[in-house]
């Protein structure tokens, strides 16, 4: 944060804000920069004018927006607004038609479309109400106080009150209240564990002596002098100097980060298709209104209507009721319905869909950028390997699996079986890595390295004796500890004289290279010790260096059989030696004369599925990236294990597969960038949030959809701005499952590729439903405007067709998500995301099928008035030309019907009351259509012979019940009188089917064409590419 103009207690402007890399400064450089001693700290004074300056020690809170204007905000799309302009227009035109008292039956069209309005408004506020939270779970990462040196005393502040500046002190379990220096170490060690900045478990040391100048900008891992905000002290106390709050922190630099993604487009591929539909389907609509206004412009003075007022509102409500039939106003519903069963079924695999629209994106993902730590990796160190110095000085290994069980299958293994106990090399090496261990497997707990020699230590032995009981556990309960030289940089080993059998021992581990440094002996596995030679060390080092490339962190142990000496030395020193930074310079007096054990190489192994899973993802066209904090040597090896990068990388592959740190990526061109993200495999280390960010930005720009994992806070951001944010559900923070769209439960990567194929299914059945209800939507516009060009009495009114678009059409449409998987799903690329919902061809079809509907629902509404279908309705028959000029019935001589229940004395009312039967018909044969349209659209290109129905038995269920629910509408009288239908009898069924059956077999024949169409467009682009392939061959 910059300060202001104008100087700070005597601390020139500027100063305090220019100190950019505090860790290249030495201690006393950095005290002096922020005019502050060890000595006393800061005085009353200066901290009022930097809290004033810096404000408060805290993430900055991010204006909420109002329920109500969240509310609101729904209503901003074309769609919607139609629909709330035909609400509010279908209310006033009640208002002028109903002239005594008011019924709520007369208000049904537009409370209808408030009520569906109003719940899409509550669901969206629902889901967008969430966003906040992972900014809310940023802030938890704070500590609430601090131990703070001012005007010479130590005391307790609040962490917000810590300015730029302060001293404090930190311990063992303390979070870190702000961005420090540290400038000196109360302890031998100090070690802090960061991974909610870098995502990588293990612990860091410190010190305090500041760094080379080249790494002015090296990365966050590097900075050994520096502790975060938020991260946690493992190990050790320090005294350190505040350098940064607030938004000023690494980790405010994340929430800003976290801020920036949350505020730009993040709309999906569905949504973006959807609103590109609804901006035609607005233009397509405003301009069928005015046209079936405007060709009926003739009969606005017909004498039906009294006067032309009447004629021009009666036509404003055919226009009202056609956008009220093109607009698809049960899809909203049926989607969000739709994605919410689809998170059902990836929940079972593991996946648990946060944000619904995401369900979705999976469909069309090219790029999953996922972390290395706890998703391809198991997030368990184990030990892979042991090598011991056999008794003809060889070199033998036992190895083990990812799950830290012997592998017997290759290496010495096999010789321990049946032995009953460890050979005494085996035991005294078990021994020291207990005892050299702060860790327990009792609790599960302690540092990752150390847990894993435990469970070497155990797993061997159950294997050896077969018996259960951890022998970790009995060694630590009986070796008593009587010293420990704590672990420092300088020595990089560790030791312990403890109490074996009454016996004073030196145990040591470490480093290979400082442990074969002390070593004058080597131990042999029955127990003889032999003297260490140049030979042996050589060879040693060379297994190092092999395990080393195989990403293996290598650990060496060593010991002393007589250690009483060396515990005498230590009563005798450590009481006068100062416990500085470091280790005292007595401890290389006792860590001498060593004898040689063996090493171990640990690894957090991956995890046995994510290479089959990463081979599945490639055979779907999708590519894996791996960014990760870790070193890139060990990214590299475990990207070749999965499959990422192949074996012999970099000797091959080179134009197809890149491995970059972030800081080298940095510096590339733009160009250069570009061509490294659109590469096969790519391993990305070293990394940092704002590297992870401009990685899935750059593929964001060259039309990638990104799915990005992550686990820790610094992966918050990257996980805002990628298509899709996928966080861990164990080993996540609150933070990045809060900024994710999807938490795998198990942290496994094979649970992402399963996500995309579940998404793919879904999509491909949305697509189904989706044009399912915009081809009943073309029928329903094809009915009205028949009815309107043609001039007779409209069947469809505005409640008929609200009721159909949302409840009988809803049923199948919600149903049709249920249609059997593609077993080649994971066969195809990822669709492109600029694909059309509905291209020419589709269009062409439902304008088929649509003018069909049209057709079938006029046809059967003129067949009743012109022949007639019941015996029992006893309907008088009129002539074609008498229907099509209905409005002038008024004018016409001795005109006699047989007067209808429905009918007033008005023998004209004979087209207005009179239609209820015909217009029954009409919406009954509308309705039957839609049930057989349905089955048609199961699939969207094979014939019903192919794939039936009844293949989707959720679909046969959902046609039958809104069958049902129709029936229960014609025969219940209230339901009756509320629609305007009236009962039908058996003679109407059977007309009713002939009119709308005829649908499946026009579908089966445009199926047909299509499937023609398609084969010849294939059979000549693949004679093309033969004829081609030969000519470039020759």
């Amino acid at each position: 944060m910059m300060a202001k103009a104008g100087t700070k207690n005597g601390v020139p402007n500027g100063t305090l804000a220019t100190l950019h890399a505090p860790h290249t400064a030495s201690v006393e450089d950095v005290l002096k920069h922020y005019g502050v001693t060890l000595q006393k700290g800061l005085d009353d004074k200066t901290v009022a004018e930097r809290q004033r300056i810096f404000g408060p020690n805290m993430l900055s809170q991010q204006k909420k927006e109002s329920l109500l204007a969240l509310f609101l905000s729904q209503f901003d799309d074309l769609l919607v607004k139609i629909l709330l302009g035909a609400a509010v227009i279908s209310f006033a035109l009640t208002l002028t038609e109903v002239s005594e008292g008011y019924a709520i039956t007369d208000f049904i069209e537009p409370l209808v479309i408030v009520l569906i309005l109003v719940l899409n408004a509550i669901v969206g506020v629902w889901q967008e109400s969430n966003a906040e939270q992972a900014l809310e779970a940023l802030k938890k990462l704070q500590p609430t106080v601090a131990t703070c040196l001012r005007n010479g005393q130590w005391n307790t502040i609040d962490s917000v009150d810590i300015v730029v500046g302060d001293i404090i002190r930190l311990r063992t379990g303390n979070k870190i209240p702000a961005d420090v220096r540290v400038c000196n170490i109360s302890s031998t060690s100090l070690s802090c564990e960061q991974s909610q900045l870098t995502g990588e478990s293990r612990n860091v040391p410190k010190i305090s002596k500041e760094l080379p100048q080249n790494m002015n900008n090296c990365e966050i891992q590097e900075k050994t002098n520096m502790l975060f905000c938020g991260t946690t002290v493992s190990a050790g106390s320090c005294v350190g100097v505040v350098i940064a709050t607030g938004m000023s922190t690494e980790i405010g630099a994340i929430q800003a980060a976290v801020l920036e993604a949350d505020s730009q487009d993040k709309t999906t591929p569905l949504q973006r298709m959807l609103d590109d539909f609804g901006t035609t389907l607005s233009k397509f609509i405003s301009v069928i209104c005015i046209a079936v206004w405007a060709i009926n412009f003739r009969h606005f003075s017909d004498p039906v209507h009294s006067n032309v007022i009447k004629g021009c509102i009666y036509y404003f409500k055919i226009a009202i009721a056609l956008a009220v039939a093109a607009i698809p106003e049960g899809l909203p519903a049926v989607i969000t319905t739709s994605l919410a069963l689809g998170t059902r079924n990836m929940a079972k695999r593991n996946a648990i869909v946060r944000k619904l629209p995401s369900v979705e994106t999976l469909g069309c993902t090219t790029v999953i950028c996922s972390d290395k730590t706890g998703t391809i990796t198991t997030n368990k160190m184990r030990v892979q390997v042991l090598k011991l110095v056999e008794q003809d000085s060889r070199i033998n290994a036992i190895l083990f699996t990812g799950d830290g069980k012997v592998d017997q299958s290759v290496g010495s293994a096999k010789e321990y079986v049946g032995k009953g106990k460890f050979e005494a090399l085996t035991e005294t090496l078990f021994k020291c890595g207990c005892i050299c261990s702060e860790a327990s497997v009792e609790h599960d707990e302690g540092e990752p390295t150390e847990l894993a020699i435990l469970y070497m230590v155990d797993n061997l032995h159950q294997f050896v004796t077969g018996k259960k009981e951890p022998q970790s556990i009995k060694y630590q309960k009986t070796i008593h500890k009587e010293a420990i030289l704590e672990f420092c940089r300088d020595r990089k080993m560790m030791s312990v004289i403890a109490n074996d059998n009454g016996k004073s021992k030196l145990f040591t581990k470490g480093a290979p290279e400082s442990i074969l440094e002390r070593c004058t002996m080597y131990m042999k596995p029955d127990g003889t010790i032999a003297p260490m030679t140049d030979s042996i060390k050589s060879t040693v080092l060379k297994e190092v260096e092999i395990m080393a490339s195989g990403a293996l962190r290598t650990i060496a142990f060593a010991y002393q059989s007589d250690a009483s000496e060396a515990l005498r030395l230590y009563k005798e020193k450590s009481g006068a030696a100062a416990v500085s930074e470091g280790s005292p310079a007595f401890f290389a007096d006792i860590e001498r004369d060593l004898i040689y054990l063996g090493i171990t190489g640990i690894v957090d192994p991956p995890r046995p599925q994510v290479k089959h899973a990463i081979s599945v993802a490639r055979d779907a066209g999708i590519r894996v990236f791996m960014i990760t904090g870790d070193n890139k040597l060990t990214a590299e090896a475990i990207a070749k294990q999965v499959g990422i990068l192949p074996p012999e990388y970099p000797n091959v592959g080179k134009q197809l597969y890149y491995s970059f740190t972030g800081k080298e990526f940095e510096k590339l061109s733009e160009q250069e960038r570009r061509r490294v993200v659109s590469a096969e495999g790519v391993v990305f280390s070293r990394t940092e949030p704002k590297h992870k960010q401009e990685i899935v930005s750059i593929l964001k720009q060259i039309g990638e959809t990104v799915a990005m994992t992550g686990d820790g806070v610094n992966d918050a951001p990257a996980l805002k701005m990628a298509d899709i944010g996928i966080s861990m559900g164990i080993s996540g923070t609150e933070v990045a499952k809060e900024a994710s769209d999807m938490v795998l439960v198990d942290d496994n990567f094979q649970s992402i590729v399963a996500a995309i194929e579940e998404g793919r299914c879904i999509y491909s059945n949305m697509k189904a439903f989706i044009r399912y209800l915009i081809s009943s939507n073309i029928g329903e516009v094809a009915s009205i405007f028949l009815t309107a060009a043609l001039g007779i009495p409209e069947g469809m009114m505005p409640v008929k067709l609200l009721w159909v678009n949302l409840v009988t059409d809803g049923l199948p449409a919600t149903a049709l998500s249920f249609n059997p998987p593609d077993k080649e799903v994971m066969q195809k690329p990822p669709r492109n995301k600029k694909d059309k919902l509905i291209d020419a061809w589709t269009f062409l079809r439902y304008i088929i099928i649509g003018v069909y509907v049209g057709i079938s629902t006029v046809g059967i509404f003129v067949w009743w008035y012109v022949y007639g279908i019941s015996p029992n309705d006893h309907n008088t028959k009129v002539t074609l030309q008498q229907l099509m000029h209905f409005n002038k019935c008024p004018l016409w001589s001795n005109f006699k019907v047989n007067r209808l229940d429905t009918m007033t004395k008005d023998m004209c009312s004979y087209f207005t009351l009179g239609k209820a039967k015909p217009a029954t018909l009409s919406l009954t044969v509308l309705v039957m259509i839609e049930m057989f349209n349905a089955f048609n659209a199961v699939s969207e290109e094979s014939s019903l012979l192919t794939i039936p129905p009844w293949l989707n038995t959720h679909l046969m269920f959902a046609t039958l019940l809104s069958v049902g629910i129709h029936c229960i509408i014609l025969y219940t009288p209230f339901l009756a009188n509320v629609f305007g239908v009236v009962p039908l009898d058996a003679y109407d069924w059977m007309a009713i089917l002939l009119w709308s059956s005829p649908v499946i077999i026009i579908d089966e024949i445009i199926k047909a064409i299509g499937r023609n169409f398609r084969y010849k467009v294939a059979s000549h682009e693949e004679g093309h590419s033969r004829t081609h392939g030969s000519k470039k061959h020759d």
